[in-house]
């Protein structure tokens, strides 16, 4: 089974919600990070004050593919952030990381994803680092090494309907100012040393890469 294929129809089923929901814009500096093999994309809408797909697309010459996709809510809403991480290769999703990270921890939005998260399995969990246990929810999903129809299928539908759910149902409250953390989130993501390392792997200018993690992926408000 070619693994890519799913995650690339995935990438479009994402990036369709946001662009029938949202508005797509250029921030500053992402020009520089739109180029053969990369990718980057941001929407905003009354409710989303920034939703971010980056797509490193190395399939011919590393025969590895990544996306990451962070949807933060407006900061007066209380709503988790979404986000999405994977990596694979031709055969394998080495990693794949999927979590509603909670902003206000009374939010109802957290039981729906704690419930979904339930009702899954998987043959290989992935152990958090203490960095995202700052602020990854308890029932984030983590897995590795997954190289089955099922899994990949599993994983997909997941993702896709927990991303319809969260656009259709969050950001709607008015009810706090979560400034400091949204800001506190992207510290922390900042923090892990995964990312660029992956990326420099992909064969992206190293620093271009730090210049983008530290200023694009995940911005100070």
């Amino acid at each position: 089974m070619e693994i890519w294929n799913p995650l690339i129809k995935l990438k479009g089923d994402i990036e369709d919600i946001l662009e029938t929901n949202m508005e797509s814009y250029q921030e500053d500096h992402l020009d520089r990070f739109n180029h053969s093999g990369w990718l980057n994309k941001t929407w905003r809408s009354d409710r989303f004050r920034r939703a971010h797909i980056d797509v490193v697309d190395a399939r011919e010459v590393k025969k590895l593919w990544m996306m990451h996709v962070c949807i933060f809510p407006k900061v007066n809403s209380g709503a988790p952030v979404y986000g999405f991480d994977i990596i694979c290769g031709q055969n394998k999703i080495t990693g794949a990381f999927h979590d509603f990270s909670p902003i206000d921890a009374n939010d109802p939005a957290l039981k729906f994803f704690s419930d979904v998260a339930d009702t899954l399995s998987w043959k290989k969990e992935r152990e958090l680092p203490d960095w995202a246990k700052a602020i990854f929810s308890g029932k984030m999903i983590a897995v590795g090494n997954i190289t089955t129809e099922e899994e990949v299928k599993k994983l997909c539908s997941t993702v896709l309907s927990n991303t319809k759910w969260y656009i259709e149902n969050m950001g709607i409250k008015d009810d706090m100012n979560s400034v400091e953390l949204h800001n506190r989130y992207a510290y922390y993501q900042r923090q892990n040393p995964h990312t660029p390392r992956t990326m420099k792997a992909l064969g992206l200018n190293e620093d271009d890469v730090d210049f983008f993690v530290n200023n694009c992926l995940f911005p100070k408000i």
